[in-house]
């Protein structure tokens, strides 16, 4: 039986995270955490990243807003690479960060900065 709304999510997942990001985090699957990998590739992936409602840079630029707002220290270098990926310029990454620390708070988009400035010294190779 074909899961349309799941591979759609994988391919997804991985054009947005990279098939490294995507193959390590199945590979580091274990029978209890597995679910939530298809769960998150179904709905996440799938169900909300597909939509046609918002491109994905878009998508990318509200991602990062919210993870800032939030606090999601471990999720935000992995959504700055996605957000490069689609599209976004560092300086419009730095401005989603500015416009998000108004609303959420200092000290998440200080936090967040710092994450992004590691994920850019990594691209550059610094």
């Amino acid at each position: 039986m074909s899961d349309e709304l799941y591979e759609e999510g994988m391919r997804v997942r991985r054009e947005v995270l990279g098939d490294a990001h995507v193959d390590r985090a199945g590979a580091d699957a274990t029978e209890f955490t597995a679910t939530w990998q298809e769960f998150i590739t179904r709905h996440a992936w799938g169900a909300a990243w597909t939509r046609d409602g918002l491109d994905r840079r878009t998508r990318s630029a509200i991602t990062l807003a919210v993870l800032t707002a939030l606090g999601r220290e471990h999720e935000i270098a992995m959504h700055v690479r996605a957000a490069l990926g689609n599209g976004l310029t560092q300086a419009e990454i730095a401005e989603i960060l500015i416009q998000t620390a108004v609303y959420a708070g200092v000290p998440t988009a200080n936090t967040a900065f710092t994450i992004a400035q590691r994920v850019f010294d990594e691209q550059d190779g610094t």
